[in-house]
């Protein structure tokens, strides 16, 4: 029978609705439930593509004897961390401070108040490499939990008031300094260099994640200094990711990492946050370099991204699964859907194309049963025959069972796809591109939005979940909307992404220190409030929302969202010199305060050729967080174009910062060099 997650709108939690697992979701009922039984807690956290999740379900969470153990002394509550990002942030910091270590799946031990007192990750089902079974820990915990309580809830306490007062650590260190300037700046690429892999690119060894938002920082602090050492750490990483084998060499786009230093073998799960990041980045270094890797990379993506991932509804998907069904074993494999034989590549190709196949795509037996992710170590010499392989693998591949997709619309990463659809649309001129951004914001308005103008963090087939959304949610919709503005100049999208801001400056700041919190000020709450300023996967909330803030004052003239981002960005002073890798947004928000932000106003009628060339002109520029405006003459809805008339009767391009702003052009390419300066 299936249990309680049979309701829940999860494609995580839906997978474990068989269980014999008695699960229950996060909620007041399970905990009062442990307290009416005087029973802990189990909290098991994981998301819909986690290989290591579906592993542990497989081999514990579906076997009937440890079911029954489970039922009968803990009451167990399933998390989809990409539903509940709070309750994961929280208990993953205890994980990370007891233990050293993080990841997911992530199993924790609570009190029925909460309180964590035992952590770890994935558990085997049998002792394994010095680790204890799942059932070993079953039967510690609950030995602890029934012959030493009181030690157990000392140690539960502890553990609480240690996180407690973490939480107070960067709201005190926030609003000590400024903004970082120059000097901060110039101390975090040169920190880069130092962990920079300068013969494989990327930075550290491996396993090795995409560092899309170090790089965005690397190609502001180019354009605005002429850095050729930062510039040369973008061009390195993204041509060594394109080129290896965490890039999908056939239908584009990136899996979540790479196990190797090399960039060969990804862990093969495809997220949207990291499509929708590295679109932005290569069309980004496409902009500032004109280099056709990089253009096609950022157009095959921003294509994958409406193939592969978009829902019905005409928002995004949040994942790919990194297992598929191997069609040799019939069994679960990761990578099964993306690897080749040579064999497999000859019944598709045929011998000459598939010798051929073999070289271009460096197929020479990645894993032990002989196949191989594709790469792409050379650019092909023939690019008729090249095109003619990949797409008949391409159609073949089609054939063989596609991994699961975790439907899931999440506010947050649709936000960053929006924006990044709509820059690679205007920028490449693909309104289709445009055209699906602006879908997968109307789906954000109408089913995540609610009446008093705040965002729920997730929806599935149209249907809103009920999970408040986190200040990543209001931070990188208000992207999104902003980023549809400057590139359709509908002043509405302006409009709905200041009310959102209004909102993380109402509910998400300290408005002592201008510290942000990951919650709102009247979410649930939990054994901490969470906060953290650095970058993970994505963005953090916090530097998202000051990059958000300060683009909406350039538009503005908003010297109270100024300031609020100005505030916020005081913590990357500190953190950007120790810690760069680890704040890249917060960096790449700093290029652009330090740079003014430029605001470019383009005015003239509609219709006009000319207007457009200049509107164009604006986008193109590499100039940091350069905020571009258009719209008619005089257009009193949008500060930054009042007062900007027509330079003698044709479309104009004001350059200012500021709000001060230098003579006005008509000139497509005076613009553009006035840009670059």
């Amino acid at each position: 029978m299936p249990n309680r997650l049979a309701d829940a709108t999860s494609p995580y939690l839906l997978q474990h609705a068989d269980n014999p697992v008695d699960w229950w979701e996060w909620g007041p009922e399970a905990f009062a439930e442990a307290e009416r039984r005087g029973v802990p807690v189990l909290l098991s956290v994981g998301y819909a593509a986690c290989h290591w999740c579906h592993v542990m379900a497989h081999e514990s969470f579906e076997d009937e004897a440890t079911a029954e153990f489970l039922n009968g002394r803990f009451v167990a509550v399933k998390v989809d961390r990409e539903e509940r990002p709070d309750v994961d942030a929280v208990y993953m910091e205890a994980v990370q401070a007891a233990t050293g270590q993080g990841g997911w799946p992530m199993t924790v031990f609570l009190t029925p108040g909460k309180e964590p007192f035992y952590f770890g990750t994935y558990f085997p089902p049998e002792p394994r490499h010095g680790m204890p079974s799942f059932r070993q820990v079953l039967e510690g915990v609950d030995k602890a939990w029934t012959g030493r309580r009181e030690e157990v809830a000392e140690v539960a306490a502890r553990i609480g008031r240690d996180l407690a007062e973490r939480a107070s650590v960067y709201a005190v260190g926030s609003g000590v300094g400024k903004a970082p300037g120059e000097a901060e700046l110039h101390a975090a690429v040169v920190e880069l260099t130092r962990s920079f892999d300068e013969r494989r690119g990327g930075f550290g060894g491996a396993p090795k994640f995409p560092p899309s938002m170090v790089l965005e920082f690397l190609l502001r602090h180019h354009a605005r200094t002429g850095s050729a050492a930062a510039l040369e750490m973008v061009e390195r990483t993204c041509e060594a990711m394109a080129r290896g084998g965490i890039y999908d060499q056939l239908g584009g786009g990136f899996a979540r990492y790479a196990v190797d230093a090399t960039w060969t073998v990804p862990h093969f799960e495809k997220m949207l946050y990291d499509n929708a990041l590295l679109l932005r980045v290569y069309l980004h270094l496409w902009r500032a370099t004109g280099e056709e890797r990089a253009r096609r990379v950022a157009l095959e993506t921003a294509d994958f991204l409406l193939r592969e991932l978009r829902t019905p509804e005409g928002g995004f998907a949040s994942a790919l699964d990194a297992d598929s069904p191997d069609p040799a074993s019939g069994r679960n494999a990761e990578g099964a859907y993306y690897a080749w034989t040579p064999g497999q590549l000859a019944e598709v190709l045929g011998e000459a194309d598939a010798a051929l196949a073999v070289q271009l795509f460096d197929v020479t037996g990645t894993f032990e049963h002989g196949s191989s992710v594709l790469q792409l170590p050379t650019d092909p010499q023939d690019g008729e025959a090249y095109a003619r392989i990949r797409a008949k693998l391409f159609e073949a591949r089609a054939d063989r069972p596609a991994p699961a997709r975790d439907d899931k619309v999440v506010a947050a990463w649709n936000g960053l796809a929006v924006a990044a659809l709509a820059e690679a649309g205007a920028l490449l001129e693909r309104p289709d591109l445009v055209e699906a951004a602006e879908r997968a914001a109307d789906l954000l308005i109408a089913v995540h939005l609610t009446a008093d103008g705040r965002l729920l963090r997730t929806s599935r087939d149209g249907r809103a979940g009920a999970n408040a959304g986190v200040l990543e949610d209001y931070a990188d919709t208000a992207e999104g909307f902003l980023a549809l503005y400057a590139v359709g100049g509908d002043t509405s999208w302006l409009q709905l992404a200041g009310e959102l801001l209004d909102v993380v400056l109402l509910h998400f700041t300290d408005e002592a220190s201008g510290a942000l919190y990951d919650t709102a000020d009247d979410a649930e709450q939990l054994i901490r409030r969470p906060q953290d300023p650095t970058d993970n996967a994505t963005p953090s909330g916090w530097t998202a929302a000051a990059a958000a803030l300060l683009t909406y004052a350039a538009y503005t003239g908003s010297a109270r969202h100024r300031t609020a981002a100005e505030r916020a960005l005081g913590i990357v002073s500190t953190l950007g010199t120790r810690a760069p890798r680890f704040i890249g947004w917060g960096l790449a928000a700093a290029e652009a305060l330090l740079d003014g932000p430029r605001e470019v106003a383009v005015v003239g009628p509609a219709d006009d050729p000319a207007r457009a060339a200049l509107h164009l002109a604006a986008l193109r520029s590499t100039a940091p967080g350069a905020v571009v405006a258009v719209g008619e003459p005089g257009d009193a809805e949008v500060p930054l174009l009042a007062d900007r008339p027509l330079l003698d009767g044709r479309p104009a391009a004001y350059v200012c910062r500021h709000f001060v702003c230098e003579r006005p052009t008509a000139d497509p390419v005076e613009l553009a060099e006035r840009l670059r300066d």
